[in-house]
């Protein structure tokens, strides 16, 4: 899951790395469920003919699109916290990165709701000295964690500055 090595600067180190809250695949899951059952009752309740194979094309297409492509863009979303640098990359097979320099980060917030709080996950809103202005990871495993450690980076002026690390 951690980025590359040849993507990091010299004297630079991954101090978090992490994806998505697992919680984003309960979707998918439940449209599995619900696509196979269709088509076991058409399977079981409807007699051998040409609209038993549209039914199982639709099932499968419906499984591709609900299930297998959210669990692909699950698997290629990384989120890492060098000791520099917020990098964030996704995409299957357009791949898209957003690095932000530690330097430029303003303000580390964190949000957890009453599920995020039973699944142990958050959204972290990172303010920045872009002309975005805020970058929202969402489902954030372990949020109050990483929201700390990224804190403890920001305000370490030989960990943001001078390849300091902090493990």
């Amino acid at each position: 899951m951690a980025i590359s090595s040849k993507l990091l600067n010299d004297g630079e180190h991954v101090v978090i790395s992490t994806r998505t809250h697992p919680k984003a695949l309960i979707g998918p899951v439940l449209a599995l469920v619900v696509l196979l059952a269709i088509g076991v009752v058409d399977q079981v309740f409807t007699e051998a003919h040409p609209l038993q194979l549209v039914v199982w094309v639709l099932v499968l297409l419906g499984i591709v699109w609900f299930c297998v492509r959210p669990l692909l863009q699950w698997l290629a979303t990384t989120y890492t916290i060098t000791n520099r640098r917020l990098i964030t990359r996704r995409g299957v097979l357009t791949r898209r990165g957003h690095d932000i320099p530690l330097s430029r980060i303003s303000d580390v917030e964190y949000e957890m709701d009453l599920i995020d709080r039973m699944l142990g996950c958050g959204t972290l809103m990172i303010s920045d000295a872009s002309t975005d202005g805020e970058v929202t990871l969402s489902d954030i495993p372990h949020v109050e964690t990483v929201q700390r450690r990224l804190n403890d980076l920001l305000h370490r002026p030989d960990a943001a500055t001078a390849g300091g690390s902090v493990d």
